[in-house]
């Protein structure tokens, strides 16, 4: 489709795509590491947040504030995903990584519990806010990007880059502490060396917010606002885009507590259930994090083969029968090589999700208000289900009921497999008019 050739906009060549899709990944990956490096470090820092004798209890603590940054996704949606469609794509890559920076770096100089008392628990609660802010506008808006900027015929692919950055940043968190428990005694790691990484985070950031000053507007922004279309804006999204914006709530909603599940919370999981060391259970969950980082673009690819739809339905049925067996199979599990085959098999399942779930979204909404379409249903499914995972996971657990969270992974996943089978495939029906 090339309906917008006349308005003087040009589509970018290959190679201009390639630079645009290397340089707004690279950003999408130090926010995701900032992200990700509290629940990479939270064994660490929890004590000194949260005193008590009960590791769960202060787990509960540090997964109730990971929460929390959550919250702050959906404002942080909907007023960058405003701000992305009204000013541009770049523009609202750039005032993401900005706060992002700075949440970070308040985390790393925040003194301890024994130090300011209360005050070290709302700090840290702060810069989650701020966090939750910045990253609730930068889904929205790397994923836009990332779409708008791919071909038609390889929108599946480029788009699936938004997952693999996801990932690699939680990869580049587990590494840090790989590394820093391989250079600092355990005594070090909990006293102070813990706060490494956001430093490490908050620094890159400043380079990163360089980086996307320099990147190229997409055309599909460019054409919409050439064409005077209507301003972006709540209002505008739930009044004439409803189905489009429940659709992407529902899909999000089990693909993104299984991510949740078997990524952010597994660690926990291998540690404070099965049983393992830290270390062993950094160690399962960076590997088969790194492998299910390389099946991003196999499986975004083979979306633009054969379409959207047979990889969400093939992730929904497998979800929705495995979670419960690999999840009771884990928590007796005390081989690491079996234990790590269980959690990969559970991220295998889950790429049917993540490798496209960026593409359909941004392919269901008009050029006008994508930004926001993508991001705000998709930040409010994230609040309410994959931010609550963990902190629903160890409440069961603490409870005395830990089967009962892989029955509320498997149904929630049985729910957006509804939708799934429901929708019209998003490759055959795509609202992104530009080639």
């Amino acid at each position: 489709m090339t309906s917008h050739s006349g308005q003087g906009v040009g589509a970018p060549d290959k190679r201009a795509r390639l630079k645009a899709i290397i340089g707004g990944s690279t950003g999408n990956l130090v926010e995701w590491y900032d992200w990700y490096a509290y629940a990479a470090f939270t064994l660490y820092f929890a004590p000194h947040f949260f005193p008590s004798e009960d590791r769960t209890a202060q787990l509960l603590s540090a997964a109730g504030i990971f929460a929390v940054g959550f919250l702050m996704r959906p404002i942080g949606a909907w007023l960058m995903g405003v701000y992305a469609d009204r000013h541009g794509r770049k523009s609202g890559l750039t005032l993401s990584v900005s706060l992002m920076c700075a949440g970070s770096l308040l985390i790393a100089v925040t003194p301890g519990y024994e130090v300011i008392g209360v005050g070290a628990p709302l700090l840290l609660v702060l810069a989650r806010l701020m966090q939750g802010l910045s990253i609730g506008g930068e889904y929205g808006a790397s994923a836009t990007y990332l779409t708008e900027m791919a071909g038609k015929d390889r929108r599946g692919f480029y788009s699936s880059f938004q997952y693999v950055t996801l990932i690699a940043g939680q990869l580049v968190a587990i590494c840090v502490l790989l590394l820093l428990q391989s250079i600092l005694t355990e005594a070090q790691l909990d006293a102070w060396g813990w706060r490494i990484p956001f430093a490490i985070g908050g620094a890159l950031a400043v380079i990163v917010f360089w980086l996307r000053r320099g990147l190229a507007e997409t055309q599909s922004y460019e054409v919409a606002k050439a064409e005077g279309a209507p301003k972006s804006g709540f209002i505008e999204l739930i009044t004439n885009h409803p189905r489009e914006t429940l659709t992407v709530m529902l899909l999000t909603a089990g693909g993104t507590i299984a991510f949740y599940a078997y990524s952010i919370y597994m660690q926990k999981f291998l540690v404070n259930t099965a049983g393992f060391g830290r270390e062993t259970a950094s160690e399962i969950n960076g590997i088969t994090l790194f492998v299910f980082m390389l099946l991003q673009p196999v499986a975004g690819a083979l979306s633009d083969r054969i379409g959207r739809k047979p990889l969400m339905i093939g992730f929904g049925v497998m979800g929705m029968l495995c979670t419960y067996p690999i999840f009771a199979t884990l928590a007796v599990m005390r081989d690491p090589l079996i234990a790590g085959l269980l959690v990969m098999a559970g991220l295998v399942i889950v790429t049917g999700y993540t490798s496209i779930n960026a593409v359909v979204k941004a392919e269901l909404f008009p050029a006008h208000i994508r930004a926001l379409g993508v991001a705000l249903p998709y930040a409010l499914a994230n609040t309410l289900f994959g931010g609550t995972a963990e902190f629903v996971a160890l409440w069961f657990k603490q409870s005395g009921m830990k089967s009962a969270f892989y029955i509320y992974v498997s149904v929630m996943i049985a729910i957006s497999l509804t939708v799934y089978i429901r929708m019209r495939d998003t490759k055959a029906h795509s609202r992104i008019l530009e080639d």
